[in-house]
């Protein structure tokens, strides 16, 4: 059939992909053994794979890839749940969950496998789905859900909307004990199972992506209200958007497939985590070059703003100097916080709105500029309040991984190195800002090149950002992440680059145009038309017949002459050019 065909379409582009490797006169051994697998696996599995009875084989393959995805959460910051279940660890447990579903009367056994007998739960409850109840009867939704679990025969179940709570296992797949002989979970049934063995019977929220609503969620919630015979199994469902690449769905055969440790290469766990924060958890996702520039702007945009708090924390006072007068900037300010905090809990408590709670981190860190812009002496308790509490932000969103009180982790710092190095770092200013005051004065330009130096190449080596104002007003210090301050040095210098290659190709591509008018400006005004298209000229060098004998039009003469009026200018500038090269 069908299948088979695509099957051995399959085998066969294995095989060739072997080829290129074989025509090799040393191939490489691990590559041939990879491919060759490849091509092999299927026919050694419909071989031999019926003799693989032993559970650890298959639990050696999940449990490597179960390791890769708490690696990929953990670098995204994700912290690990409170309780981590395994279908196979809750085998007993599934198996009593099945037979109390027929033991209720919503089950029924047929020919080594269980299904729930939807009939009958329709008769006593008078619906089969709840959060899609337009795809009831959606037969192709059905048998996707149900995957290698369907009834290909459509021998074993009593209606075809019913659903598999045990299957039986074939020569070769996993197995486990039951009552109804050796089999397997079905596809369903073991998210009701492990959630009645953890959490009782009933959920408060329960979660999945949107593609999970029908029938995988619809069908838990079939089974749970069976078993426990209760009326509500969930009280609320969150079901997220899907991920998209570019604006297109993420697949193998459109090769825009991108792994998680993938996506690490190009940017942060925490600029990602910002990308997500910036979309609601229940619209789609899209993963783009445009997207994630914007993560990183985001991020600057914070990081800058809490290396400038941290900075005038600082030079903060002891005592009473620290406080200051509280002016309508102040009061301003205080209001923007206060209504950052109204915004973002409002937005938390609406469906976990994280776009509207950023929007309003990012417009009370604005406002903190606005304030900042053009004030000698800010209030800086006012500021250092205003960032701890984006920091408390963020630290809940997690982006920000251990607990500060203000802002970002540099690099392996932390707080406490930071307030160390920050008495030698204002040394080390302070005595700059001095040197090129005077550096100024003299109008020594080599001692202002070498203070450039030490912002520019220097500090950035050692994780400090240098900031210069305006002449009279000391410099700004940041503790910053080196690997920051090094990239952004990188993409300066690259920028700087640019620009001369800019300089340099508009320069010759203005020598070239001069180059080709004065080449074109050789030719004499009386001569350019002197070629075998005329048979007469006039004495200012004119066609007056063309070479077939035909005079020349009236209209034909009056662009001949503007043509020769411009090759006039070109010539005398051409003949200029001449004459001052001889002087």
């Amino acid at each position: 059939g069908i299948n088979a065909e695509y099957g051995k379409q399959w085998y066969q582009r294995r095989v060739r992909d072997l080829d290129p490797v074989l025509a090799l006169a040393d191939p490489d051994l691990d590559q041939l053994l990879t491919l060759s697998s490849m091509a092999m696996e299927s026919w050694l599995d419909a071989r031999l794979g019926a003799g693989v009875t032993d559970h650890s084989i298959f639990a050696a393959l999940t449990q490597h890839w179960e390791g890769e995805y708490w690696k990929d959460m953990a670098d995204l910051g994700v912290l690990p749940p409170d309780v981590l279940t395994r279908v196979t660890d809750y085998v007993p447990e599934i198996v009593s969950y099945v037979q109390k579903i027929i033991d209720n009367g919503y089950g029924y056994e047929s020919n080594g496998s269980v299904y729930f007998d939807s009939a009958a739960w329709r008769k006593d409850r008078g619906y089969l789905a709840k959060l899609k109840p337009e795809s009831v009867g959606d037969l192709d939704a059905l048998a996707d859900g149900e995957g290698k679990l369907t009834d290909s025969s459509g021998k074993e179940k009593r209606n075809q909307v019913d659903f598999a709570l045990w299957k039986r296992s074939k020569p070769g797949e996993p197995f486990w004990e039951s009552p109804w002989g050796q089999g397997r979970p079905g596809w369903h049934i073991e998210c009701s199972a492990m959630a009645d063995a953890i959490c009782g019977g009933k959920l408060d929220i329960h979660s999945g992506g949107e593609d999970l609503l029908f029938p995988h969620h619809d069908n838990e919630i079939l089974q749970a209200e069976s078993h426990s015979a209760c009326k509500q199994w969930v009280n609320y469902f969150i079901h997220t958007g899907h991920l998209s690449i570019e604006g297109c769905k993420m697949s193998k055969s459109l090769k825009n497939f991108i792994t998680i440790q993938d996506a690490l290469k190009k940017n942060s766990g925490r600029q990602l985590r910002l990308h997500f924060l910036s979309h609601s958890w229940h619209g789609g996702l899209d993963y783009s070059e445009s997207a994630m520039a914007e993560a990183v702007s985001t991020e600057k945009q914070f990081n800058d703003f809490f290396l400038l708090v941290k900075y005038h924390k600082s030079q903060l006072g002891e005592g009473i100097s620290s406080f200051t007068k509280f002016g309508e900037g102040e009061l301003k300010l205080t209001k923007s916080l206060e209504n950052c905090q109204k915004t973002v809990h409002a937005a938390l408590c609406d469906s976990f709105d994280t776009p509207s709670a950023m929007r309003a981190l990012r417009s009370v860190v604005s406002d903190s500029y606005t304030y900042l812009n053009g004030r000698k002496t800010p209030n800086v308790r006012l500021l250092v309040k205003v960032g701890a509490y984006v920091t408390e932000i963020l630290s809940v969103f997690g982006v920000i991984t251990k607990q500060e009180s203000i802002g970002f982790v540099s690099g392996d710092s932390s707080s406490s190195s930071e307030e160390a190095a920050l008495p030698f770092v204002r040394v080390l200013s302070q005595f700059r800002d001095e040197v090129r005051s005077v550096a100024r004065e003299i109008k020594a330009v080599s001692i202002l090149q070498s203070c450039d130096n030490v912002r520019d190449n220097v500090l950035p080596e050692l994780g400090v950002r240098l900031e210069d104002r305006e002449a009279g007003e000391p410099a700004v210090f940041k503790i910053d992440d080196k690997d920051t301050l090094l990239r952004e040095k990188k993409q300066r210098e690259e920028e700087v680059a640019r620009k001369e290659r800019e300089k340099a190709e508009k320069a010759e591509a203005k020598a070239k145009a001069a180059r080709e008018k004065l080449e074109k400006g050789k030719v004499n005004p009386m001569e350019m038309f002197r070629t075998d298209q005329y048979s007469a000229w006039d004495e200012q060098g004119l066609p007056t017949i063309d070479r077939e004998g035909k005079p020349i039009t009236q209209s034909q003469q009056k662009k001949l002459k503007k043509l020769q009026a411009v090759q006039d200018k070109l010539h005398k500038a051409y003949l200029q050019q001449i004459s001052d090269l001889e002087i």
